[in-house]
C-alpha cells in the first residue's frame, strides 16, 4: 500500500510575502566617530552590540523612517565613504536643512537639478541650480551632506507622491512633523478652494481629510 499523500494546491503559495526594507549597511573607518556623528543628527540609536571576535554592529534610525542604517567592525568589505546617493525624504527642505545646520552639519545650499541627475554631481557642479524647484514641485528640491567618512546623503523634498507609490487604502504619517506639514499644505489649498467657491466652507474637516489622503496616495487632489 502506498503511503504517498497527494496534497491539494496550497493557496498560500500564491499569496504575496511582504519584503520590508529594514536596513542598509554603510562602510566607516572609525565606528565611534560615526556613532557620534549620527547621534548628533538626532537619529535614534537602536543597537550597539560588540562580540568577542571583534565584530560590532551599530544601528541608527532617522526620525520618522521605517528603515535604518548599520555600520560597525567586520560588517562590510566596502571602502569607507563609498556609499553615495543615500536618500532622506523630507516634507520641507529648508526646515530639514536648517535643523542639520543647527546640529553642526556641513550641508549644501538647497538646489534643484538644472539637468537630469545633477543631484548626484559634486557640490559646485554646473548642473545644480541654486534654490528650491519652482513652486517647490515635489521630488525636485535637494540638499546634500556627508558623514565623516564621506558617505553621501541626499535630502529630497517630497510633498505629493507619484501615483502608485503609496497604497491608497493605507494612509499614515510617520511623525508629528510629517502630519503637521500635510496639514499646512491642506490649509493653503483649502484657502484657495474657498476663494474659488466664494464663501467659507463649513465642511473643511472633510475637505482636509480628502486632500491629505489624495496627496499621500498620489491620486487626484480635490479642488
Amino acid at each position: 500500500m502506498s503511503t504517498n499523500v497527494v496534497r491539494s494546491h496550497d493557496a498560500t503559495k500564491d499569496a504575496r510575502v511582504d519584503l520590508k526594507f529594514e536596513a542598509v549597511v554603510i562602510p566607516v573607518s572609525d565606528v565611534d566617530r560615526a556613532k557620534e556623528f549620527y547621534a548628533r543628527l538626532g537619529w535614534r540609536l537602536d543597537a550597539d552590540f560588540r562580540f568577542d571576535n571583534g565584530f560590532r554592529i551599530v544601528q541608527f534610525t532617522p526620525p520618522g523612517s521605517g528603515s535604518s542604517v548599520q555600520f560597525g567592525a567586520k560588517v562590510t568589505t566596502a571602502t569607507p565613504g563609498s556609499a553615495q546617493g543615500l536618500y532622506l525624504v523630507v516634507p520641507e527642505i529648508e526646515a530639514a536643512r536648517d535643523d542639520l545646520v543647527a546640529r553642526g552639519v556641513k550641508i549644501s545650499e538647497v538646489f534643484h537639478p538644472g539637468t537630469p541627475g545633477a543631484q548626484f554631481q559634486p557640490e559646485g557642479s554646473s548642473g545644480r541650480v541654486s534654490g528650491p524647484a519652482p513652486d517647490h514641485s515635489t521630488y525636485g528640491s535637494f540638499a546634500t551632506f556627508s558623514d565623516p567618512d564621506g558617505n553621501g546623503w541626499l535630502l529630497q523634498e517630497v510633498t505629493t507622491r507619484l501615483a502608485g507609490r503609496i497604497d491608497p487604502a493605507a494612509t499614515a504619517f510617520s511623525s508629528a512633523s510629517d502630519l503637521a506639514s500635510a496639514l499646512r499644505r491642506a490649509s493653503a489649498a483649502h484657502a484657495n478652494h474657498e476663494k474659488r467657491i466664494g464663501k467659507p466652507d463649513p465642511n473643511w474637516p472633510d475637505w482636509y481629510a480628502e486632500y491629505m489622503v489624495a496627496e499621500r496616495a498620489g491620486t487626484e487632489l480635490p479642488t
